[in-house]
C-alpha cells in the first residue's frame, strides 16, 4: 500500500478530461501498472472507454436500489475492463436534488473498506472541476489523491477552472500531502494555446506535463467506446498518450504546492497575449453615460 500512487484528474466540464484520463490510464496499464479508476463525475463517463460500455451502474444508484451502501457487495460496483483495469463510478443524485459530491465520499469509503485498493499500483480519481464544493474536493481534502493533474486548454474558462482548482489544492496542501502534479493541455486549437498553457503553468509554479494535440482518431475511438490506445495502437495520437503516461509515471514525488493567481492577474495575462482586448468598449460607454448622469 505504501507504493500506491493516488492521482486525480481535475478539469472544467467538457474539456476532454475523462477521455484524456482513460487514454493515459490505458497506456499506463500497457506499461504493466495495475489500475483502479474511481469516477467522481455525476455524468458517470469516466470508465466507459475502458469497459466498452454505456455509463456504468453507479455506487449511488445501486445503493438506492439495495436500500443502503452497506447492502452492496464489492462485485456489484467494481467492473473490470481493458488490461484488467478496475472501474467504479460514484454517480450523483437526480438533477436539482442533493449534493453530487456525496457520492464521491460514499464511494471512496466503501471501496477502501472492501479491499478495492488492494494490489493496485494506481488509484485514479476523475473529478468534475467546474464545482469546487466540499464533495468534489474530497479526494484533495481527505488526502486521498496525492497528485493532481489538471486538464485544461487555451480557453479562458478552462484556465479559470485550472486556477480555481489550484486554490483548492493550496488550501489543503499544508494539512495533507496533496500536490499539483502539473497541467495537461488538451488542444482546442485556440490562439497561442501552447504559450498560454506554459505561461499559466509557470505562474502556478508548476509545469505543463504534456500538450495533447487534437486528432480525429480520438472521436473515432470514442464512437466505438474505446481508447485510442486500444482502437488505433499504432497511431501518432496513441504515442502522445503513451508519452503522457510515461511522464506521469516518472513524476512521482515531484508535485508542488501551487501559487494560484487572482482573476485580475489571469485577465492581465490574457491581455498580454492579445487574447482579450485591453478595454471593453461597451463598459466604457456605460461608465461614460453613468458619469454624465
Amino acid at each position: 500500500m505504501s507504493d500506491l500512487r493516488q492521482i486525480a484528474f481535475y478539469g472544467k466540464g467538457g474539456i476532454g478530461k475523462s477521455t484524456t484520463s482513460q487514454n493515459t490510464l490505458a497506456a499506463l496499464a500497457d506499461l504493466g501498472q495495475k489500475i483502479l479508476i474511481v469516477g467522481c463525475d455525476p455524468k458517470a463517463d469516466s470508465t466507459r472507454l475502458i469497459l466498452h460500455a454505456k455509463a456504468q451502474d453507479t455506487v449511488l444508484s445501486l445503493a438506492a436500489e439495495a436500500g443502503s451502501v452497506e447492502d452492496l457487495e464489492i462485485e456489484d460496483v467494481l467492473k473490470t475492463g481493458y488490461k484488467d483495469i478496475r472501474c467504479v463510478e460514484s454517480g450523483g443524485p437526480e438533477p436539482g436534488v442533493g449534493c453530487a459530491g456525496r457520492g464521491v465520499i460514499t464511494s471512496i469509503n466503501f471501496l477502501e473498506e472492501n479491499g478495492a485498493y488492494d494490489g493496485v499500483d494506481y488509484v485514479s480519481y476523475d473529478v468534475l472541476g467546474d464545482v469546487v464544493c466540499g464533495g468534489f474536493a474530497m479526494p484533495i481534502r481527505e488526502n486521498k489523491a496525492q497528485e493532481i493533474y489538471i486538464v485544461m486548454s487555451g480557453e479562458m474558462m478552462a484556465m479559470y477552472a485550472a486556477n480555481n482548482i489550484s486554490k483548492g489544492i493550496l488550501k489543503y496542501a499544508h494539512s495533507g500531502g496533496v500536490r499539483l502534479g502539473g497541467l495537461i493541455c488538451n488542444e482546442r486549437q485556440t490562439d497561442k494555446e501552447l504559450e498560454l498553457a506554459e505561461e499559466l503553468a509557470r505562474r502556478l509554479g508548476t509545469k505543463m506535463i504534456h500538450f495533447v494535440p487534437r486528432a480525429n482518431v480520438v472521436q473515432h475511438a470514442e464512437n466505438r467506446r474505446m481508447t485510442v490506445i486500444e482502437f488505433a495502437p499504432d497511431s501518432q495520437q496513441a504515442d502522445e498518450y503513451r508519452t503522457l503516461a510515461k511522464k506521469i509515471h516518472e513524476n512521482a514525488g515531484k508535485g508542488i504546492i501551487p501559487t494560484p493567481i487572482t482573476m485580475d492577474e489571469l485577465e492581465d495575462m490574457l491581455m498580454q497575449f492579445g487574447i482579450i482586448n485591453q478595454v471593453d468598449e461597451s463598459l466604457v460607454g456605460k461608465k461614460a453615460a453613468e458619469a454624465a448622469a
